[in-house]
């Protein structure tokens, strides 16, 4: 990146990859809430994600685009608050290219959870915003910034994994009191995803790199003087 784009958005406390996404999420949130009451149905019904329009109209697009799509104005705020207050640290840590992937996967996971526990329960509800993600960025964040303070608001100090549980008790007591069973099981999903990918024990990617890595190992041999060295005589060392 540039070094003029890099302070200008250091300078709004954002990083470009997110930037973007909140500023899709945005642009396609207020595009709805502006729209009449025909105009947000048509939206509703080609870029929401529900059991229905994935399972009966075959639009499985819309576990993408339903991400983008927040239509609660104090929801878009609290995402949009939560874009800004530490996920550009994960993408700093990261890398936009593999901020992006992590967008994508947990977003994905979520909203498609979400919708097949609603079908499971016979209900129709909507999955839509970037809270699987966010939730999701919670514990990476927690993860990866375990010992780490973080002052809370400026007042509360806390450490990476202190902020990510009080975050997650939070969630809990919103979903049981709220009974919102299809979103919590959204953002189960994609918290859990987050783990495994954040995860040094449990990576897809580090496995993946860790066996790369021993079938190099196995194909090397030791050379003395441009030829392989002798095998060890065991029984010579043995008392």
């Amino acid at each position: 990146m540039p070094p003029r784009q890099r302070s200008r958005f250091s300078n709004l406390g954002i990083t470009r990859g997110a930037l973007i996404i909140l500023g899709l999420e945005v642009g396609l949130s207020l595009v709805y809430l502006l729209a009449d009451v025909s105009a947000r149905a048509t939206l509703e019904s080609w870029l929401v994600a529900t059991p229905s329009h994935v399972f009966e109209h075959g639009r499985v697009w819309t576990l993408v685009t339903s991400n983008f799509l927040e239509p609660d104005l104090i929801g878009l705020l609290l995402q949009g608050f939560m874009m800004f207050m530490f996920v550009p640290t994960l993408e700093r840590f990261w890398g936009t290219t593999r901020f992006f992937r992590f967008v994508a996967i947990t977003s994905l996971v979520g909203t498609a959870v979400g919708v097949v526990v609603g079908q499971l329960l016979g209900r129709e509800v909507p999955i839509f915003g970037l809270s699987p993600f966010t939730w999701a960025a919670v514990v990476a964040f927690g993860v990866i910034y375990a010992r780490q303070p973080v002052q809370f608001f400026g007042v509360l100090p806390l450490t990476g994994r202190q902020f990510m549980l009080g975050f997650i008790v939070f969630l809990m007591a919103f979903v049981l009191l709220q009974q919102k069973w299809e979103q919590g099981a959204g953002f189960a999903a994609a918290m859990i995803t987050a783990a495994v990918m954040t995860s040094k024990r449990w990576s897809p990617a580090l496995a993946w790199r860790r066996w790369k890595i021993a079938r190099a190992r196995a194909k090397l041999t030791v050379m003395q003087g441009g030829k392989p060295a002798p095998k060890r005589d065991e029984q010579k060392y043995l008392n």
